[in-house]
């Protein structure tokens, strides 16, 4: 009679482990969905260098402008703008933001971006440069769309910054205080830092200005003043100028 008792009360414990074990595999089973899920939500910020061989910059051009053209009409897509190098016209840029990884590869299914895939295999010196980024202080879609004036001689500037290993939080710290003052002077249209995935010390600026004397007002503007110090005194291969391109629009080229 004891030794029924006992195994009836051991089936019990057992039971209850079981139920534990399964309700603990739930759990993890649910708390590993979220972080696919954000990981397919989050936003897709994507630069593509492109250097193209001399005769066929007209031609990739123009596919690059039909590209930029159909993803800013997509609802998904959060900007896209294509340029050149100022002092290497050969060198292009498409610049793009989505809303997600998903809708970006959804787009790149489309006839527009496979022309540029096609054509990229035959006009390139080398191949495509893609570099993935994380926007520090992120804009909005709405910020992101703002476009200068008609009347404006825009200026657009990436500056690529690689900060001595130790020093990166210091430069996103200083960052960080001065962005709202960026943002806020009257001939800037765009200001946004992004890290550069894959190493934490590799960051880039893309700035856009309305014209060259609201850039000149900016780099007096006094709280420039931690942010060219670091610059100065903290990048693995100064000086930070070798950095800089400067880029002319080409697509989509609006304006207010």
């Amino acid at each position: 009679m004891k030794t029924t008792a006992f195994k009836s009360i051991n089936k019990k414990i057992i039971a209850s482990i079981n139920v534990l074990l399964l309700i603990t595999a739930t759990v993890k089973a649910q708390n590993s969905i979220p972080v696919k899920t954000k990981t397919l939500n989050e936003t897709v910020s994507k630069m593509t260098m492109y250097e193209v061989k001399e005769g066929e910059v007209t031609q990739f051009q123009k596919i690059l402008s039909d590209y930029v053209a159909n993803a800013i009409a997509s609802k998904e897509n959060i900007m896209a703008e294509a340029f050149y190098e100022e002092k290497k016209p050969t060198i292009l840029w498409l610049i793009e933001r989505w809303n997600n990884k998903k809708e970006l590869e959804k787009f790149s299914k489309k006839e527009e971006a496979k022309l540029a895939q096609t054509l990229a295999g035959k006009s390139l010196l080398k191949s495509a440069k893609t570099y993935y980024v994380k926007d520090l202080e992120p804009l909005t879609k709405e910020q992101w769309r703002k476009t200068s004036k008609k009347e404006d001689n825009q200026l657009v500037i990436m500056l690529f910054v690689d900060a001595k290993k130790g020093t990166q939080q210091n430069f996103k710290d200083t960052y960080h205080i001065a962005m709202p003052q960026f943002r806020s002077e009257p001939g800037v249209v765009t200001y946004q830092l992004s890290e550069i995935e894959g190493n934490d010390t590799q960051f880039v600026t893309y700035e856009k200005f309305r014209s060259n004397e609201a850039f000149q007002y900016h780099l007096n503007f006094p709280p420039i003043k931690p942010v060219i110090e670091y610059l100065e005194t903290s990048i693995k291969n100064p000086p930070f100028q070798n950095g800089l391109h400067n880029l002319i629009e080409f697509a989509p080229l609006t304006r207010e």
